[in-house]
């Protein structure tokens, strides 16, 4: 994989740059100092990766990811940036413009072989991500029968690129549609406050990390905290959210499956549950018992997606009633409530 390094420091680039060309599977082909050099070099040069620092000066990472996006051409962005309240917060908003993934960097003195790991391990994910041609897709699996009826409540699971998802899902859902929504993003704990205020702002509806027992109002978005799985029960005519901790076979922790399966307990075939971009198979096994109860399963499509790992598992395993960019299932929920 060529990756092209994008940080101010000299320090930081040579040691990033040291830790990748220790593992046979990358080749640091490119360094600079700026975002516009970068968005330069990009113009002639082709790579897999950009590593792109996001506090730089004269233009941030966050400000000219747009045009780094649109140099490389294909290129997948992983933003790094500090561990700091500010820099969750700033990943956040880099990850629904359309990075792949981030990750925190540490003080240079820090930059050892526990953060080395962790680079390498999301790059390889990133990289080795299922790349064939989109346009025959759907030659790959069948889709089931679309559920009918009015839809009480809604279930969405995300991971590597499901910020970006989940921003045009929500931009194409009007606040007439009014059934809770629940959504399991694969984050680190610290970022999911910062998660939550995002999506109220993106969404226009209540959002907030949802807490054991307590009520889903009307049109409410409730997130699953990064230390627990978020799941519904109802109490007569109530739905409350539920949480814990068990381990689950994909070891994702919060994990779609068991979201997906509190549904199809609950609700049956009324329910419905979302599959966007992410890597992995968390959600699979959660979308056969909600399947197997009559739901709907929509999934995003594989050339809007980041990494059609989740929603491609669900596809293949003919699981899925609908699939689609984003903004399509959002409008698809909303014309099935609306009847």
């Amino acid at each position: 994989m060529k990756i092209l390094i994008v940080d101010d420091s000299v320090v930081v680039r040579t040691m990033l740059a040291r830790m990748l060309e220790e593992h046979s599977a990358f080749a640091v082909v490119g360094q600079v100092d700026r975002a516009e050099r970068a968005i330069d070099w990009l113009s002639q040069n082709r790579v897999d990766i950009v590593l792109l620092d996001i506090e730089m000066p004269d233009r941030d990472g966050l400000a000219a990811l747009p045009d780094v996006i649109a140099a490389g051409r294909g290129a997948r962005i992983v933003m790094v940036s500090s561990s700091t309240a500010q820099g969750a917060s700033v990943t956040l908003q880099a990850l629904a413009d359309g990075a792949a993934d981030a990750v925190a960097k540490p003080n240079v003195g820090a930059l050892g072989r526990h953060f080395a790991v962790d680079l390498i391990e999301r790059l390889l994910r990133i990289g080795s991500a299922d790349c064939s041609n989109p346009s025959t897709a759907a030659e790959r699996f069948k889709l089931r029968e679309v559920a009918t009826g009015s839809i009480p409540i809604v279930a969405i699971g995300s991971s590597t690129g499901g910020l970006h998802a989940l921003t045009t899902f929500f931009a194409a859902m009007p606040l007439a549609f009014d059934a809770p929504i629940l959504v399991t993003q694969h984050l680190p704990a610290a970022f999911m406050p910062f998660f939550a205020d995002q999506l109220a702002t993106m969404s226009g509806r209540p959002c907030s990390v949802a807490r054991d027992g307590a009520v889903a109002a009307e049109g409410a978005v409730y997130v699953a905290p990064g230390d627990a799985h978020l799941i519904c029960e109802r109490r007569g005519s109530k739905i409350l959210t539920r949480l814990h901790s068990g381990e689950v076979a994909n070891r994702s922790l919060p994990s779609i499956d068991p979201m997906f399966a509190s549904v199809a307990t609950a609700f049956g075939s009324s329910g419905i549950g979302v599959v966007l971009s992410g890597m992995g198979r968390d959600g699979a096994e959660g979308a056969a018992l909600l399947a197997g109860a009559g739901a709907d399963v929509i999934v995003q499509d594989e050339a809007s997606s980041v990494i059609w790992g989740m929603p491609g598992a669900v596809a293949r395993a003919g699981l899925a009633s609908l699939c689609g960019p984003a903004d399509a299932l959002a409008r698809h929920i909303v014309r099935r409530g609306a009847q």
